[in-house]
């Protein structure tokens, strides 16, 4: 299991990936698209990425708005795994969700 991130570690992450908020023990994104369609593919794609991580984010999906929630359950915060994850996140929903 890996430990915990600093805090000043989340919060510098934070300050250089502002679509990110730091909750108490973990890290959320909302990401709007224009359909519930896009919104499906973009969860679709980001699945394959936690898949292969063996890191998976609770997923929230409300009409054409899907929110990203990360955090090490067992570590019982932010870990290494959680930043990985955020970072292949944004590279997904920049390159668009239908894009390989």
């Amino acid at each position: 299991m890996p430990d915990l991130e600093p805090h000043e570690s989340v919060i510098g992450f934070c300050a250089e990936h502002i679509d990110w908020v730091r909750g108490e023990d973990a890290l959320t994104r909302s990401v709007t698209l224009p359909t519930f369609p896009d919104v499906i593919m973009l969860v679709n794609r980001i699945a394959e990425a936690a898949e292969q991580m063996d890191h998976h984010p609770d997923i929230e999906i409300r009409w054409r708005t899907v929110t990203f929630t990360l955090s090490t359950h067992s570590a019982g915060g932010v870990t290494s795994l959680d930043l990985d994850l955020a970072r292949r996140i944004d590279a997904i929903v920049e390159r668009g969700a239908d894009e390989p």
